[in-house]
């Protein structure tokens, strides 16, 4: 009796287990500053993940902490140890500093993942060259 209880409960752990694993999503980099950007033109940084998880990755709506920001990400179900991303533009308006997120839920192990843009906005004359458009 106690070989059948014991076969049971091995049985119900190991499916327990089993069902717990989840896709895990891991971004190459989760920021990228822009440095000097000229006010007026669009920025685009494309950040690419990896599932290292066993199992499919779904990401949900991606969303921008404001409008300024759009979201394009895949759209399909990543399998494991295949590439996915998510691409965020800035629309660079207004002058000044500026810090955005980016939200990524995801049906990932590790769940919502949060990516930052950053930089500054300077007039047209004063923009650096160096990583306006990366990636």
């Amino acid at each position: 009796m106690k070989k059948v209880f014991l076969f049971f409960a091995a049985f119900f752990v190991f499916a327990a287990v089993s069902f717990a694993q989840k896709g895990v999503i891991k971004f190459t980099k989760s920021e990228n500053d822009f440095g000097k950007i000229e006010q007026g033109k669009p920025v685009t940084y494309n950040f690419e993940f990896t599932n290292n998880g066993p199992d499919p990755i779904v990401l949900g709506n991606v969303s921008a902490s404001c409008g300024c920001t759009t979201p394009e990400w895949s759209r399909e179900p990543i399998l494991q140890n295949k590439k996915g991303f998510v691409k965020a533009t800035f629309n660079a308006g207004s002058m000044g500093v500026f810090n955005k997120t980016v939200t990524v839920p995801s049906n990932a192990e590790n769940g919502t993942v949060y990516l930052t843009l950053k930089g500054e906005v300077v007039a047209n004359k004063t923009a650096a060259d160096p990583k306006k458009v990366t990636n």
